[in-house]
C-alpha cells in the first residue's frame, strides 16, 4: 500500500504533489497524531521562548512541511537523477566543491534532504551513510531507490564506516546526516538548543582523521511547488585541538543556526531527545 501511494505521488507535478502533502500535514495537525505530539514536544524543548500562539503556528507549519516531505519523497525516489536535478532553481556555494581537499557533506534533516545526494550523483560519485529501517520490506524499497548510479549508500555500522573511509581516500564525496540519535555507541552528550542530546561523533572524527573540509549541505523547499534551492556553506569545526565535545558542539550549533533560519522545514517529528527526555504517549 505504501509503495502504491508513493508511486501515485511520483506521477503528480511537484506543485500538485506539495498540495497533497500540505493536506496530509493539516490532517496530522488536526488529529492527535504521534507526529504532532513529538513535534510539539521538540519545539517546546528547543524553542521555549516562543509564545503559545507562536509555538502552535510553528507546529502547524512544520507538519505541513512534513506532509510535503512525505509526498515529494515518492516523486524523487521514483524519478532518475537528471529529472530530480530539474527541480533545482538555484545553487549557492557550489564553488566550495572545487577544493582539492577531501570533503564531507553535513546534511541536516531540513528541507528536502532526499534530493541532495541525487542531484550531486547526476554528475559525480557520492556516498551517503544511512541507518537501515527495522522493517525489512521498507528498507529494501528505499535501498533500491537510493543506491544506484553514482550514489552509493553505506550502512551506519563498522562495514559502512570502512566504506566511507575508502570513499574519502579515493577523493569522492561523502554525505552524513548527523542529527539522529546514534544509539548507545558512537555518541556523546552535547548541547543542542542548550539541552544535552546524544550526538554522533563519527563525522568530526572522520573529518579530522582524513583532514577533510566539512560543508553544510541542504536543499530548502520553495513555496508553491516551485522547486528547491541547493546550498553549501563551510563549517570550521577547529580540528587543531583534541576536544571532541567542543567539536561536536560546534557541529550542533551550526545545525541550530540553520534551523533558526528555516524552523518550519526541520524534521521536528523525530524523537531527537529520546536519550534524555521521555515522549508523551496517548
Amino acid at each position: 500500500m505504501t509503495g502504491l501511494f508513493l508511486s501515485l505521488c511520483s506521477i503528480l507535478p511537484l506543485k500538485t504533489n506539495h498540495l497533497l502533502g500540505s493536506f496530509i500535514g493539516k490532517l496530522l495537525y488536526i488529529f492527535n497524531t504521534d507526529a504532532k505530539r513529538v513535534t510539539s514536544q521538540n519545539i517546546k524543548i528547543c524553542l521555549p521562548h516562543l509564545s503559545s500562539i507562536e509555538k502552535d503556528f510553528l507546529i502547524k507549519k512544520s507538519l505541513v512541511e512534513t506532509g510535503k516531505n512525505l509526498t515529494e519523497s515518492g516523486l524523487i525516489w521514483n524519478q532518475d537523477f537528471s529529472e530530480n536535478s530539474k527541480y533545482i532553481r538555484n545553487i549557492n556555494g557550489s564553488d566550495l566543491l572545487e577544493s582539492s581537499n577531501k570533503t564531507i557533506l553535513l546534511v541536516p534533516h531540513i528541507g528536502c534532504w532526499e534530493i541532495t545526494g541525487r542531484v550531486l550523483a547526476d554528475s559525480r560519485k557520492v556516498t551517503f551513510m544511512f541507518k537501515p529501517l527495522r522493517d525489512q520490506k521498507q528498507n529494501n524499497y528505499l535501498f533500491k531507490r537510493r543506491n544506484q548510479g553514482n550514489l552509493s549508500m553505506a550502512t551506519a555500522d563498522k562495514a559502512g564506516v570502512l566504506q566511507i573511509q575508502r570513499t574519502l581516500k579515493n577523493g569522492d564525496l561523502v554525505g552524513i546526516l548527523p542529527d539522529q540519535d546514534p544509539g548507545e555507541e558512537g555518541g556523546i552528550l552535547a548541547p543542542f538548543f542548550n539541552k544535552e542530546v546524544n550526538t554522533m561523533t563519527l563525522l568530526v572524527r572522520l573529518a579530522k582523521k582524513h583532514n577533510a573540509q566539512v560543508l553544510m549541505f541542504w536543499a530548502n523547499r520553495l513555496d508553491n511547488g516551485k522547486g528547491y534551492d541547493l546550498n553549501y556553506e563551510p563549517l570550521d569545526i577547529n580540528f587543531d585541538g583534541d576536544d571532541i565535545l567542543q567539536q561536536v558542539t560546534t557541529m550542533n550549533i551550526a545545525i541550530e543556526n540553520l534551523i533558526k533560519r528555516l524552523p518550519e522545514q526541520y524534521m521536528w517529528s523525530y524523537r531527537r531527545f529520546k536519550s534524555t527526555h521521555s515522549y508523551n504517549k496517548p
